[in-house]
């Protein structure tokens, strides 16, 4: 007997081109930060890119009549979510690819998921840890070693950017179950969470910037390339990956659309070798194998019994990045990539509305917004 796999192909047309696409955008956004920081400070970077971003949500915000949150306590845990999840994180990845490769803090935004977890379980208390978590943070903490290459001795320019693009991880880690443990249960739409803590993102960058970096330069005075590096970090890499996640979401389901963390870094390293011209030591892609082996362990994606026959299975997805968000992948997208992010440089990244300890989980509602 055969059987009919038209429509299974049908789905799978459905959502792999927005699914390619939104791993495309944010892998991309690692290139734009290399781009970017030839011209610009680090911080002004951040500033720029942020205020796209935030300019493009609040259009699409006005564009579907919706609103931004208008509880003062909202407000204030996405003070919080702003500073770990868009501002400080970004801000790091720009100073650390003044240093590293930018296929190589692509690389660093996929141990996000790894940083999440252990702050949900211990410090957060969202999650609980598992003998197949452990397991995965132990393999990922082994690759982490493994990317750095701590055999060959540490120090260095080059190894402090990798411990910036690193520690940008890890604020996603802090952001993502600190959303969604007290910003999660929000009435507000996601789109309406992250449109909100982008504009908190860009208050913050528009105090500390100036005091740190000295005034930013005026828009007219960067050239075409670095102008449009910051509006494809900003209105590409937040506005419309936003948009594309939450489609894939939909489409796809929140476990399919999650996957998206661990492409991102593929699409980074690719980009960073076809436009840059980079090049990776062998010890890095191993490295980068073994940490993303080891989130898919820790997510359940890999030596998980499969669900008896009529039998549901439960959703996987465990948040990155960017992208903004929760944590997929996330992404140095655009804000903690809620993949997720996530997110988006960050993942960036990526503004889901659901999301997870893990790495881009949609399924906690509201991730932060995008994923570098």
């Amino acid at each position: 007997m055969t059987v009919d796999s038209t429509p299974d192909r049908a789905a799978l047309r459905s959502w792999l081109p927005g699914f390619l696409a939104l791993a495309a955008i944010w892998g991309s956004s690692f290139l734009f930060i290399k781009i970017g920081i030839g011209e610009l400070h680090p911080l002004h970077l951040t500033l720029y890119r942020v205020a796209a971003g935030a300019a493009t949500l609040l259009l699409v915000l006005v564009v579907l009549r919706d609103r931004l949150p208008a509880e003062p306590r909202v407000w204030a845990h996405l003070t919080v979510v702003a500073a770990f999840g868009v501002a400080v994180p970004f801000t790091l990845f720009g100073y650390g690819e003044q240093r590293v490769e930018s296929m190589l803090a692509g690389i660093w935004n996929a141990t996000t998921p790894l940083i999440v977890l252990p702050l949900a379980v211990l410090v957060f208390r969202t999650e609980r840890l598992t003998a197949r978590r452990a397991v995965g943070m132990a393999l990922g903490f082994a690759g982490v070693l493994v990317v750095l290459g701590v055999w060959q001795g540490v120090g260095g320019a080059h190894f402090t950017g990798q411990l910036m693009c690193l520690g940008a991880a890890a604020c996603y880690g802090v952001a993502i179950p600190y959303q969604k443990k007290f910003v999660a249960g929000s009435a507000r739409s996601g789109l309406s969470l992250s449109a909100a803590q982008l504009l908190v993102a860009t208050a913050q960058l528009a105090v500390v910037a100036p005091l740190v970096a000295g005034a930013p330069p005026a828009p007219t005075g960067l050239s075409a390339e670095v102008l449009a590096s910051v509006l494809a970090l900003g209105a590409l890499g937040t506005g419309l990956a936003f948009v594309i996640n939450l489609r894939n979401i939909r489409v796809a389901g929140a476990s399919t659309a999650s996957t998206v963390t661990y492409l991102v870094p593929v699409f980074a390293v690719l980009i960073g070798a076809l436009a840059l011209d980079e090049r990776l030591t062998w010890h890095q892609p191993v490295g980068a194998l073994i940490v993303l082996f080891g989130v898919a362990v820790s997510q359940g994606l890999i030596g998980r019994r499969p669900a008896p026959a009529g039998v549901a299975e439960p959703s996987t997805a465990r948040a990155p990045e960017p992208s903004v968000p929760d944590a997929t992948v996330p992404a140095d997208a655009g804000t903690v990539a809620a993949t997720v992010p996530a997110d988006a440089a960050t993942v960036p990244a990526a503004a889901v509305q659901p999301v997870s300890s893990g790495s881009a989980d949609p399924s906690v509602p509201a991730a932060p917004a995008a994923r570098c």
